[in-house]
């Protein structure tokens, strides 16, 4: 589908922005996983399923500085990443030296079809735009495998804000989309995959935070 005129322009403010806090980034997000039980019991389950799949590479879209696919490594995952910002790649690459980080975009995924066994967009569709879901969503389902499980983690809300500073108050230029578990569900049942469970909690992660866990449909 169709993103849009401005697509450009919120992909390279994403990129930009990204670039400008990844070293803050790092920093401030690096234990919040630690602070966060109940996501950690998510990513294991999610392990566990891609596990019981046999294997197999796990995409981690959006990783930003690479911190949940190190989780995921840990949890004997065959994890890499991809993230829009080449300054966020770079720190992914210092801090988990060894593990594979490519630079790429979720809006345009270079992935082979059925590639992947699992894939994680951890807090990483906030700043997609609604046009542009469809289309996202639509190429992760490629990649997967059929019966391979998605993992996506959002923050819960109506609105959407123009985040202009953070993580040390740099300056940024991102809007933060914030979604209900109903719009996520019937989104991911249009691209071709059935929700198993979904929840809502607060932790460090979010002050209202939703998880999905769907599978692809063959």
């Amino acid at each position: 589908m169709e993103l849009g005129p401005n697509t450009d322009d919120w992909l390279a403010d994403t990129r930009t922005s990204y670039d400008t806090v990844a070293a803050s980034y790092a920093e401030l997000t690096r234990h919040l996983l630690d602070e966060t039980p109940e996501e950690r019991a998510v990513l294991a389950l999610f392990a566990e399923l891609v596990l019981a799949q046999g294997g197999g590479p796990v995409v981690d879209v959006g990783c930003g500085t690479g911190r949940i696919t190190g989780h995921l490594r840990k949890l004997d995952l065959d994890a890499f990443g991809i993230d829009l910002s080449p300054g966020m790649i770079d720190v992914a690459r210092r801090d988990q030296p060894g593990v594979r980080f490519d630079l790429g975009s979720m809006t345009d995924l270079t992935l082979a079809d059925a590639s992947v066994t699992g894939l994680v967009a951890w807090y990483s569709l906030i700043h997609i735009p609604d046009g542009a879901i469809n289309s996202v969503l639509t190429h992760f389902r490629r990649v997967l495998r059929p019966g391979g499980p998605l993992l996506l983690s959002f923050h819960v809300g109506d609105e959407s804000k123009l985040k202009t500073e953070g993580y040390g108050g740099h300056p940024m230029k991102v809007h933060v989309h914030r979604r209900q578990h109903d719009q996520m569900i019937e989104w991911l049942s249009e691209a071709g995959f059935a929700v198993e469970t979904h929840k809502t909690l607060t932790s460090a992660e979010s002050k209202l935070g939703g998880i999905i866990l769907a599978r692809r449909r063959p």
